[in-house]
């Protein structure tokens, strides 16, 4: 079982990655491996909506978003981890996941549906709640089971020292990357006993609002 640990922040050692490698440290103690992944602080430009990807089977702009996506079709479970902007995820991490998951929707087999996936934000004070939110609804559009903790995933600091510190949220942490290796291992058990993935209907229905 392998985590994929996600740093969305323009800052490859900053708080956000701090809070990563905790939860990399106790999904290690539970038996599960991870790697972190950082998306740069190289500019990532949004989706046109040009829906080429539904012919490509990846995004027409070959840049990290695609080698992210060949990437996660190896990994098992997701964690996706972003300082906090103007109470939102920061726009580089905004514009990669928006191409990821589209361009994603278009493949068989599919890199990360029915995988457990989860987030975590970095802030100095607020905007926290809703930048999870935000991130969650990527999950929810790929059928992605979402992880919980005892809290919200969250961690408060302006550096990574700072971040150490706050005692509350790095046992949030923990307690989220439990959660995390022990659902994988369900998904394991499940898998080896013949539980099979639900089955998806033939033809997906897209309606208009506007006809």
């Amino acid at each position: 079982m392998k985590v994929l640990l996600v740093n969305g922040s323009p800052h490859k050692n900053g708080c956000t990655n701090r809070a990563l490698e905790v939860m990399a440290e106790t999904l290690k103690s539970e038996g599960v491996d991870s790697e972190i992944y950082w998306i740069g602080n190289k500019p990532i430009g949004g989706c046109i909506g040009c829906f080429a990807c539904v012919k490509k089977k990846q995004c027409v702009t070959e840049d990290r978003v695609n080698e992210f996506t060949r990437l996660a079709a190896e990994y098992d479970g997701f964690v996706f981890g972003s300082p906090v902007y103007f109470s939102g995820i920061n726009g580089s991490l905004m514009s990669f996941l928006d191409r990821v998951f589209f361009s994603a929707s278009a493949q068989e087999p599919h890199p990360f549906r029915h995988k457990p996936a989860t987030a975590l934000v970095s802030a100095r004070r607020a905007g926290t709640t809703s930048a999870l939110d935000q991130i969650y609804k990527y999950f929810q559009h790929q059928q992605m089971p979402i992880v919980t903790s005892r809290y919200w995933n969250m961690v408060h600091g302006n550096t990574p020292e700072e971040v150490m510190q706050d005692a509350e949220g790095l046992q949030t942490l923990r307690v989220l990357a439990r959660n995390m290796a022990w659902l994988l291992k369900l998904k394991e058990a499940g898998e080896k006993a013949g539980v099979p993935l639900p089955q998806p209907e033939p033809v997906r229905v897209s309606t208009n609002f506007i006809r």
